[in-house]
């Protein structure tokens, strides 16, 4: 199957940023994953990642990219949104539609109210426009786990929270090798993504935001809550919302139709 998959980075100040890329429409979707970014990058994954999103490929040519690979202690969600700019900047890409996911959906925010020319439709799934009590309960106890070393934990607390009940009945019989999955040399890309969720506060300038928005949310969602996806809603004029009843805050991957969802909205909007 031709779906165009490449590989690449660009540099930002000393440090680099990995993308992947797949598609050959004529529009462009930048997506920005969650907090996992900051155990893993997409680096030489874009094979891997790129199937989800195959109904995107005629219409649009599609990015997903990390956050930088080195990180300044400190490092917050506005500046992850002003150094993904500039990697857009680096790539020749003036204007796009941003779907962001979780911490993601945080960063995407920052590039709509920060970057209005750049963004041309957003997209924010699962996510939240300030840290609340439900996101520093989950946040703080996820950096405990990686202080600790313990991986094991930090994986099965995070995949108990995201999925569904009768995803999570064929995914527990995984969890005594969960300690052994994708454990990072070191947490310190981890921490400093969790830091920086914690300090992030938009409420007061969604209003700001003037493209055409989508929000979705899952009312089973135990990380960010169901009630954030209502106040996005209701601070960014116009915004469309569509709540996964079932599902939680994987519904982005638990649900068939998640893209499809999307793509009809990027489109009609």
């Amino acid at each position: 199957m031709f779906w165009n998959a490449e590989n690449g980075c660009v540099r930002i100040g000393n440090t680099t940023m990995d993308y992947v890329s797949f598609g050959h429409g004529p529009k462009n979707l930048v997506l920005i994953p969650g907090l996992g970014d900051g155990l893993a990058t997409v680096k030489g994954k874009a094979l891997l990642l790129a199937r989800p999103y195959r109904c995107f490929f005629d219409s649009y040519t599609v990015y997903m990219f990390s956050r930088k690979r080195e990180m300044p202690d400190g490092y917050s969600i506005r500046d992850m949104a002003w150094d993904q700019a500039k990697a857009l900047e680096i790539l020749g890409i003036v204007k796009t539609s941003v779907m962001g996911v979780s911490e993601g959906g945080m960063i995407a925010q920052y590039l709509a109210l920060d970057f209005p020319d750049l963004v041309e439709k957003l997209v924010i799934a699962v996510s939240a426009p300030s840290v609340n009590p439900m996101i520093r309960e989950n946040v703080e106890k996820w950096m405990g786990f990686t202080r600790e070393g313990d991986h094991r934990n930090l994986m099965i607390d995070t995949a108990e929270k995201s999925y569904s009940e009768s995803y999570l009945k064929k995914f527990r019989k995984i969890y005594p090798f969960m300690g052994m999955i994708g454990k990072p040399r070191d947490y310190r890309r981890f921490l400093i993504n969790a830091k920086a969720i914690l300090e992030f506060n938009v409420s007061d300038r969604l209003n700001e935001i003037k493209c055409p928005t989508l929000i979705l949310g899952g009312k089973e969602d135990r990380i960010v809550g169901i009630d954030a996806s209502y106040e996005l809603h209701d601070r960014i004029k116009d915004s469309s919302l569509y709540i996964y009843e079932t599902l939680g805050h994987a519904a982005y991957g638990e649900d068939k139709d998640f893209n499809k969802r999307v793509l009809s909205f990027l489109k009609f909007a």
